[in-house]
């Protein structure tokens, strides 16, 4: 059984979840390979104190390369899985928003 501080992992920032959370109100948090949208809303919920409208979950694939003499794939990124969580436009996860 997953508790709410094992299904959300740590949060993805990168310059396309900065527009997301800036435009249109939607956070991105990579979550436990096990972890399902309604125990993603239920974390999210919990821990952040906002309102939760829609939850989608996406399964990021693994990264391969190749390398060597041989030129054989290697991987270099193990797959993850994310979820994109969107809150009601009033309200902000004061995390990703930094200092205030």
């Amino acid at each position: 059984m997953l508790t709410i501080y094992d299904v959300l992992r740590r949060p993805i920032e990168t310059e396309k979840t900065r527009y997301l959370s800036s435009k249109l109100h939607q956070y991105v948090f990579e979550v436990a390979p096990k972890a399902t949208k309604p125990m993603v809303k239920k974390a999210v919920q919990d821990l952040f104190d906002v309102d939760v409208l829609k939850v989608q979950i996406v399964v990021v694939p693994a990264k391969k390369g190749r390398r060597g003499k041989l030129r054989r794939e290697v991987v270099r990124n193990a797959e993850y899985k994310k979820a994109i969580v969107t809150i009601r436009a009033d309200q902000s996860i004061n995390a990703f928003e930094g200092v205030q």
